[in-house]
């Protein structure tokens, strides 16, 4: 933690309440707080560690097909919608956040003190704030600047999905602006241009979860969910 914020009471006391938060979202797809706590005037958060790296580390730019990538964002999916039920939106769910265990399980991390280390004036977890995002992965209304809920996670989501089956992101340009402005502006490339033979109901359910509008997407992630876990079965 940068030193200027070391003596910041406000800060420290944030930064607790963020833990605290945390250390309360127990499920089996969400890397786990352990502790918490303050070391020669340093706060320090103690997590579980999982050793089989990142998504973004095992993506290698081409599809993979697309039960599997259902299957393995089916529980990254129920994951979210525990989040949501405890009224927490993550807004920033992209291949680098979503971590492997030795035996191939996804568990998602970074929730909330990454976004309080940015920034000062960033809100607490259940902010609908925009808050911190990635562009790439990023929901219109966000980019935008935008009141968000839990919609942004799907949309963030079924980025995430697109790469998987598609290959590559949805979205490409040069400065992170340009992205922000195209996820807001352009139509969705469809993805069987870039896989011929994607089932058209697996690019329905693509173009859903990234439809523009937050009321056009899929509700709720438990919906979500059971559209994946549906793909992931057959």
């Amino acid at each position: 933690i940068l030193p200027s914020r070391q003596q910041n009471e406000k800060f420290l006391k944030r930064f607790e309440r963020e833990a605290r938060a945390l250390a309360q979202l127990t499920h089996p797809n969400i890397v786990g707080v352990i502790d918490y706590g303050e070391h020669d005037e340093l706060p320090y958060l103690v997590m579980e560690y999982i050793s089989g790296g990142t998504l973004k580390q095992k993506l290698t730019g081409k599809p993979v097909p697309w039960q599997d990538a259902a299957c393995l964002l089916a529980p990254m999916a129920r994951a979210l919608e525990y989040t949501h039920q405890h009224h927490v939106i993550h807004r920033d769910v992209k291949p680098s956040n979503i971590l492997i265990t030795d035996t191939d399980q996804p568990m998602l991390t970074d929730f909330g003190i990454a976004k309080i280390l940015e920034s000062e004036d960033t809100a607490d977890l259940t902010d609908s704030s925009n808050g911190v995002g990635t562009p790439e992965y990023m929901a219109p209304e966000q980019g935008l600047g935008h009141p968000i809920d839990q919609r942004a996670d799907i949309y963030a989501l079924g980025v995430v999905f697109y790469e998987l089956v598609a290959g590559r992101k949805p979205y490409r340009a040069d400065t992170p602006m340009a992205v922000v402005l195209k996820h807001v502006t352009e139509p969705l490339p469809r993805p069987r241009q870039f896989v011929p033979d994607l089932p058209e109901r697996v690019e329905q359910i693509l173009v859903k979860s990234l439809a523009k509008e937050p009321n056009e997407r899929y509700q709720t992630m438990g919906e979500f969910a059971g559209v994946l876990e549906s793909l992931a079965s057959g």
